[in-house]
């Protein structure tokens, strides 16, 4: 059985196989040293962005060889295949072609201790068994959850706004990202386990514990941007050595402790598939705690973010659309799928969120055979055990799929035309048109993360006619401090 996503950068046809072979450009440097270098280069020397204009200005190649961070001592091997175009990033989904195993968070794997001694699902290959059968008892929890979604993320976002609105009266600008944050945590909470936290004895701190959990298990991953701290010092603490568990230990055992109680029907169901029941708990708390509210926490930051950005014209637009078409329904004004599906500008604005910056930039896989990998004008070849990496941001920006790829478009994904761009949208470690299936990588919970983008939006705009924010820089994401809220003139 072949997987969805095999028919992404198939082998060779007749005309594709008559571009000419490339040698890959670009070195790894000394041994050691190299990696280094590189590291510096990426995080402070150069910055992220501009690691790789310069490397395809100076290589005149969007494929080329370099040390992806963290390197030494936390990677053993840093040596990767960069990938930052549209026609050569789809082999990272072909399971035919490459392996996913242990390289969720790229050239090196956090202990196992954060996660109970398991490797959970996102750090399993579709090859090996229990991948599988973890990722048909999310898919189900998704779906037996379908109903729920709308009201719960409603009650959610509406004490979200009210949060912020006192904020703003009170201080003068609102931080979205905690308050984002805390909001993000209960309604994942509230909806996978049917539990209010703060009824716990996680109490009011799970969107901390949380947020200290991922953090040390992606500092290597991160520069955190402090001026007055000299660059070798950060690098000595982020870069050189895994963080250890026993800092988040006590705060971990107390969510993993409530969602095993709260969850006796999935623990039931996951041994059924011949799961055991701490290990489907701990990757429940993956599942629920990294990848959802992890995702919720980066994503809808960069969402205000966006649309703030694109002004008081979209904004009036959008709340334009949202209003005639809630309003347009006779009797019951409740939220349903089918007005969001009318909604086409919203849809489109989401997209254009996750292409501009995909909340998840990175994905890695490892060539399980000798590849020839079809670029625009050139075809490369790669060794079976080469580590291939992709920036989604250059991907989803390749002038030769988009125009103005670099601008934030809002109408871009509007009608016919708008549609068939929709496979060069990568941001779920798949194409936005393909779906999650036990046989590739994409996130499970795709679909729900779109559906949540375009109910927040609803939600703003049926409340709010325009907004104005402060936006920074996070060692991950973007922070938003929202400064004003003009209240909607027509409800």
């Amino acid at each position: 059985m072949t997987s969805p996503s095999s028919t992404h950068n198939i082998d060779p046809s007749p005309l594709l196989s008559k571009l000419p072979i490339q040698k890959i450009p670009g070195d790894y440097g000394i041994p050691f040293f190299g990696p280094i270098k590189d590291r510096y280069d990426y995080f402070y020397n150069q910055g992220e962005y501009e690691f790789f204009r310069s490397r395809i200005a100076e290589y005149k190649s969007t494929v080329f060889r370099a040390n992806m961070p963290p390197g030494p001592f936390i990677a053993s091997n840093p040596n990767a295949i960069v990938l930052l175009d549209a026609a050569t990033f789809p082999v990272l989904f072909d399971m035919d072609k490459v392996e996913k195993k242990n390289l969720f968070d790229g050239t090196y794997m956090p202990s196992t201790s954060f996660t109970g001694g398991y490797r959970v699902c996102s750090f399993l290959d579709p090859s090996e068994p229990n991948h599988g059968k973890l990722k048909r008892l999310f898919l189900s929890i998704l779906a037996s959850a379908h109903d729920k979604i709308i009201p719960k993320f409603q009650n959610e976002i509406n004490i979200l706004f009210t949060n912020i609105e006192e904020e703003v009266t009170n201080k003068g600008k609102a931080d979205f990202n905690a308050i984002n944050d805390n909001m993000s945590f209960d309604f994942v909470f509230k909806l996978f386990f049917n539990k209010n936290p703060s009824e716990t004895k996680i109490g009011t701190n799970g969107s901390k514990i949380l947020t200290q959990w991922i953090f040390f298990q992606l500092a290597p991953l991160m520069s955190l941007g402090i001026p007055k701290l000299p660059n070798f010092i950060e690098d000595l603490l982020l870069h050189t050595f895994k963080f250890p568990f026993f800092p988040v230990k006590s705060g971990y055992k107390n969510i993993y402790d409530v969602v095993y109680e709260a969850s006796t029907p999935i623990l039931d169901k996951a041994e059924k598939l011949g799961i055991k029941r701490d290990e489907a708990c701990h990757n429940l708390v993956f599942v629920a705690g990294f990848n959802t509210f992890g995702g919720l926490k980066t994503l809808f930051p960069l969402l205000i973010k966006w649309v703030s950005l694109g002004g008081e014209t979209l904004h009036k637009t959008l709340a334009k659309e949202i209003r005639s078409i809630v309003h347009s329904e006779e009797g019951n004004q409740e939220l349903t799928i089918s007005m969001l599906e009318k909604m086409a500008l919203t849809k489109s604005v989401v997209y254009e969120v996750l292409r501009i910056e995909p909340p998840v930039p990175y994905q890695y896989g490892k060539a399980k055979k000798d590849l020839i990998i079809n670029g625009h004008d050139a075809a490369f070849e790669v060794k079976k055990g080469e580590m291939l990496f992709g920036f989604q941001p250059f991907a989803t920006k390749d002038p030769k799929v988009f125009e103005n790829p670099e601008e934030f478009i809002p109408e871009r994904f509007l009608g016919d035309s708008g549609e068939k761009l929709l496979k060069y949208v990568l941001w779920s470690n798949e194409r936005e048109t393909e779906e999650p299936s036990e046989i590739n990588k994409q996130c499970p919970g795709k679909n729900l993360v779109v559906l949540l983008c375009r109910l927040m939006l609803t939600g703003f705009f049926l409340r709010y006619d325009t907004f104005t924010v402060e936006i920074g820089k996070l060692p991950l994401g973007s922070s938003v401090k929202i400064t004003s809220l003009t209240k909607a003139t027509n409800n």
